[in-house]
Order: structure tokens, then C-alpha cells, then sequence
């Protein structure tokens, strides 16, 4: 299965267990029903910004939507086996690095972001969710509601995602960095 296949199934999947229609997603995402029933029937390539706004409103992660629910408590994601998925509308490039499975906390993903490449984001309101983003090569513009930050190789930067974000490429070669995400608690939750 492709990760297209697979994005389209995990959708449908995360959907169902909830138990909401079409409808119901597509109010909670803003995401129109026809481009979720497309994603959902492998018709459509959805954006990054698109999926987030789908994970946000299902309360999982990007990564969730792209891996299967199960994985063994101990596992290793060798390279040549790691999921990659382009962005049809910037080329951004994502691999995902952490070994498949949903019911961790933590995922790194690795990212290449073109040169010219914007990559916006909503904000984040189904899951608490902050990341660290760590530049290996090239440059990275964020956005971070208000906050801008030029970042080079070797710059950590902490971001919430509470507030609408993007990730910008402004210089000649592609830059190559790792985000590593991690699920907080929202106010009022039990964990």
C-alpha cells in the first residue's frame, strides 16, 4: 500500500471510530465534505496544511494519520523502511523516523523543504501538541503567530502550536531539519 492508500484508509478508519460522518469531519476541520470524501476514496493529494487541519480535528497527529494504530512496545524504523510523503503543492518532503505506532507521545520527523517552499499551518486546537524544530543544513524561516525566527544549521527552536505557524525556505538549497513533535495534555484533561 502506498502512503497515499494508506493516508486515505487512516482517515477513514479515525473517522469511523468515532463515529462521524463525513459531515461531522467536515465541520470540525473546516476541510469541504467533497475534499474529504476524495482523500478518503484516493481521488485527491491532500497539503500539509490540509492533513493538519484533518489530525487537529480528529485529535491525533499528521504522523498518526500515515502509520497503522499498532506497533510492538520495542521497534526500530530502519531508513530504507521509514514512510516518505510529498506535499503535492510546495514538494515538501517528509520521513517520517520514529518507529510506526500511535500511542506514543513523541515522533520525529525528518523534513525537506525546498528553496521558495511555504508551508502554512492553522492553529492546533484538537490536541495539545508542541515540537522542536532542529535545522540540519540550509535555512528556515518560522512563523509563529505573531514571532519570526531565521534559523540556520544547528539552531533548536520550541514552538506550542496553539498559535497558526509556517515553515518557509527563503534561501538557495533545500533545508534539511527534524522536527520532534510531542502530544501535551489540553486544559481540563484527565492524562
Amino acid at each position: 500500500m502506498d502512503i497515499e492508500e494508506r493516508i486515505a484508509q487512516r482517515l477513514k478508519e479515525l473517522r469511523a471510530a468515532r463515529g462521524w460522518s463525513l459531515e461531522d469531519l467536515a465541520g470540525h476541520s473546516g476541510v469541504s465534505r467533497a475534499m474529504i470524501s476524495r482523500i478518503e476514496r484516493h481521488e485527491s493529494s491532500p497539503t500539509a496544511g490540509l492533513l493538519a487541519k484533518l489530525s487537529d480535528a480528529l485529535g491525533t497527529t499528521l504522523s498518526a494519520l500515515m502509520t497503522d494504530a499498532q506497533a510492538p512496545r520495542h521497534a526500530v524504523n530502519r531508513r530504507d523502511a521509514q514512510l516518505l510523503w510529498r506535499d503535492p503543492e510546495t514538494g515538501y518532503l517528509r520521513r517520517l523516523v520514529s518507529p510506526p505506532g500511535a500511542d506514543t507521545d513523541i515522533e520525529v520527523v525528518a523534513i525537506d523543504l525546498p528553496p521558495g517552499a511555504r508551508v502554512p499551518y492553522a492553529p492546533v486546537r484538537g490536541i495539545g501538541y508542541d515540537q522542536q524544530v532542529l535545522v540540519l543544513q540550509g535555512e528556515l524561516h518560522l512563523e509563529v503567530g505573531e514571532h519570526a525566527l531565521d534559523l540556520g544549521p544547528g539552531d533548536c527552536a520550541r514552538m506550542a502550536l496553539d498559535a497558526g505557524h509556517a515553515f518557509e525556505n527563503r534561501g538557495r538549497t533545500t533545508a534539511h531539519y527534524l522536527v520532534i513533535a510531542r502530544k501535551t495534555p489540553l486544559p481540563g484533561d484527565a492524562r
